[in-house]
């Protein structure tokens, strides 16, 4: 069948609009696409002591509820874990799941244990230099420690986190158990681990520091 010059032209503009609108889509900007967060820490993120069986969730659970199915959060976290082992276990975690953001909560049980706040800081220094290497923004989740270790091992241990903040432009939560550490209706029986009531409060502490970073390219 002939077909008429009005419907040939009409087809071709038709094409061309169908071309644009694939090409416009294959360039959206990087802020539309879902990001991963990556969440390495020890039990405060790992949920340690609630009873996920009866619905209590950690923050790490509930950071993915708030964000939804548009981003990812893979919970890295192992209880009892150190920098040490976080920076051992970094390279192939970044490598299986390409995250976008990282956010490392680790140095509390260093600190505990009464390591050297020099090896707990260069540890978390090489830790956060692999993230950005890997094409990721780190946030650091910074921790406190008892008065009992003493002021010295106290003071040095508050201000690690802001200096490796500084050193490496990571993004940075002063205190992940600000408003909490010090409220026992907010802590389990050790006193150590916050209990369910205390995890949306975990999660607003993170998520001023944290919005910005998934709003961002």
């Amino acid at each position: 069948m002939r077909r008429s010059p009005a419907f040939l032209i009409g087809l071709l503009w038709g094409s061309l609009l169908v071309a644009a609108l694939a090409a416009a889509a294959g360039h959206a900007p990087a802020s539309d696409a879902g990001k991963t967060v990556l969440v390495m820490g020890n039990s405060i993120s790992a949920a340690y002591g609630l009873q996920t069986g009866k619905g209590e969730r950690g923050w790490v659970e509930l950071l993915q509820e708030r964000l939804g199915p548009r981003h990812r959060v893979v919970n890295a976290s192992i209880s009892g874990d150190t920098t040490v082992g976080g920076l051992a276990r970094l390279p192939k975690t970044l490598a299986t799941h390409e995250p976008d953001i990282v956010v490392i909560e680790l140095g509390g049980n260093d600190g505990l244990r009464g390591y050297p706040v020099a090896s707990i800081r260069a540890n978390l220094l090489a830790m956060t230099r692999a993230v950005l290497a890997a094409g990721a923004k780190p946030v650091l989740a910074g921790m406190q420690m008892t008065p009992n270790l003493g002021p010295r091992y106290t003071r040095s241990f508050r201000r690690m986190y802001p200096d490796v903040a500084a050193e490496t432009g990571a993004a940075l939560v002063p205190f992940i158990l600000e408003g909490v550490a010090l409220d026992e209706n907010l802590m389990q029986r050790d006193g150590i681990h916050p209990n369910a009531k205390a995890q949306p409060l975990l999660l607003e502490n993170v998520w001023p520091v944290l919005e910005p970073l998934l709003e961002g390219d």
